[in-house]
């Protein structure tokens, strides 16, 4: 059975007020009292709940994770790892979809704040608009705002982008095409970037923007049958997709025609490495992000700045990971993955 301030305060022959007091306001309390409940904290074993602290201050015990895409299943991860850690702390997570909406992402944050949650873990729509006060503690998830000034847990997506061209390029692809979009989304600007990046070490390689309007396993169908529909030498010999979604849709729409083969004619790499990335016609090549720590992590970051509002934003960010299967492999040049294991810096 858990012990609780009233057993540390009759252990100390205190009040409960004055155990408070030691625990939040010690300079309140004569050294000898301070000393005197410390010692029957120790012999005790009493852990502070601050969970419970927050809750008697008028929060609820839930956490409020807003995702631009609820259907995406990069975010359905996220989503458990961050339900994993809260259950851990007998939280609860109370899930939005912005649907990459800045009008519906206030209208989430409007309501979780009404709810009276402990923090929000938010996918921003936009992380070049200057982020309103939420009232609330708030971390930043797959993002990061210029500055720093709020907690983020994220993935180096520049990384990301430079590892899956570099492997296209390494496989001797020099027609590669990025299919990903809108544009504006920070993710899929980064990893554009980074494709970016690894063609200027190649001079002779060209790099096509294929701009999607959403995310979606449709809309990469579209391009894919864009793609199809071209004369051979017109068409790109490579296809980096801003996510999985997007690759499973060009996979698609380039076998609906018949004329493209993957991957010796077209080799396809995606990103996030959802589990249908491999169970895909041709499996799917993808660049990995740990979903379900970056959710788990998140929660961490809140609690932390529960605990300590005045502390310095922490910011997490972990590397990804090439994945290869058979949408590149065994189509040329050096199949093996060039990733590693993810790993994550802090500051």
């Amino acid at each position: 059975m858990a012990v609780s301030v009233k057993d540390v305060a009759v252990a100390a022959s205190v009040s409960v007020g004055t155990v408070s007091n030691v625990l939040n306001r010690p300079e309140k309390v004569a050294p000898e009292t301070v000393a005197r409940v410390q010692d029957a904290i120790v012999r005790l074993g009493f852990v502070r709940n601050d969970a419970a602290r927050q809750l008697r201050a008028g929060r609820s015990r839930s956490i409020g994770l807003v995702v631009l895409d609820s259907a995406n299943p990069f975010f359905a991860e996220v989503a458990r790892g961050a339900e994993e850690r809260a259950a851990a702390e007998g939280m609860s997570v109370l899930l939005g979809n912005s649907d990459q909406n800045p009008e519906r992402e206030g209208a989430y944050l409007d309501l979780f704040r009404e709810q009276r949650v402990n923090g929000v873990l938010l996918t921003p729509t936009d992380l070049t608009a200057p982020l309103a006060d939420s009232g609330i503690p708030l971390v930043l998830v797959d993002g990061e705002l210029p500055g720093g000034e709020v907690p983020s847990v994220a993935v180096d997506d520049v990384e990301g982008g430079h590892l899956a061209v570099a492997h296209l390029l390494g496989l001797g692809r020099r027609r590669i095409a990025f299919v990903g979009g809108p544009l504006a989304i920070r993710q899929v600007a980064d990893r554009l970037a980074g494709a970016r990046r690894a063609l200027t070490e190649v001079p002779d390689a060209a790099l096509e923007v294929i701009e999607t309007e959403a995310l979606t396993v449709l809309a990469g169908r579209e391009a894919g049958e864009a793609i199809g529909r071209r004369r051979a030498g017109e068409r790109p010999d490579a296809v980096f997709c801003a996510n999985d979604l997007l690759a499973v849709g060009v996979l698609q729409g380039t076998a609906i025609l018949g004329e493209v083969r993957v991957p010796d004619d077209l080799a396809l790499i995606g990103y996030d490495d959802i589990d249908f990335a491999q169970a895909t016609v041709v499996p799917l090549s993808s660049i990995r992000q740990p979903a379900r720590q970056i959710g788990a992590t998140a929660v961490e970051l809140l609690f932390e700045a529960v605990a300590s509002p005045e502390a310095a934003p922490r910011h997490v960010r972990f590397r990804p990971e090439l994945v290869v299967r058979a949408s590149t492999a065994g189509s040329g040049g050096d199949p093996r993955p060039g990733g590693q294991i993810p790993r994550r810096s802090t500051s």
